[in-house]
């Protein structure tokens, strides 16, 4: 998220670059801009696992028109957790936790922060190969690999879950 920032900082217009130099201004655009950053970052999140639960929708369709149906429960149980933690990212509230209405935000905890967001799209990546990896129809049982894939969802819900302690040291923090 960081970089994210650091290269919209960046592309401000010649009126932003001038509200900088007005005091306290820069701190509301600061705020206004990582708003901005972290709502685009927890779109792509979303936008990432939503793709990847399609994905997983074609392959248990074509374990459907097999007709090995013994296996769909375990889809279907990826599915709905994929669905949960798509919108837990995509709608999560801590924007409004008091995280953006601080102007001055310790480095250490920030940097935390980015590092379980960080964190979170490396797993993103292995969750896409996880659910490439699962077996054709014909290729064997895939419960082994759904079960592989459905673990390292447990990690990045509960990742997920753990941000938003850091979030609220980041505020803490701030507030001090």
């Amino acid at each position: 998220m960081e970089q994210g920032f650091d290269e919209a900082k960046a592309q401000r217009n010649w009126l932003e670059r001038l509200g900088e130099k007005i005091p306290g201004f820069r701190g509301f655009q600061d705020r206004e801009l990582r708003r901005e950053v972290d709502k685009l970052q927890r779109e792509y999140l979303a936008s990432q696992i939503t793709q990847y639960k399609s994905s997983l929708r074609k392959v248990a369709e074509r374990y459907t028109d097999a007709g090995k149906i013994g296996v769909l429960h375990l889809f279907d149980r990826l599915d709905k957790r994929l669905d949960g933690l798509a919108r837990a990212v995509k709608f999560s509230d801590y924007g409004a936790t008091g995280f953006f209405d601080v102007i001055k935000v310790d480095a250490g905890a920030l940097e935390e922060l980015y590092q379980f967001d960080l964190a979170l799209i490396e797993e993103l990546s292995g969750l896409g190969d996880d659910i490439a990896g699962i077996p054709a129809p014909a290729a064997g049982d895939p419960t082994e690999a759904l079960e592989v894939t459905l673990d390292r969802l447990q990690r990045m819900e509960d990742r997920w879950a753990a941000r938003e302690g850091a979030v609220n040291k980041v505020v803490k923090t701030a507030g001090d």
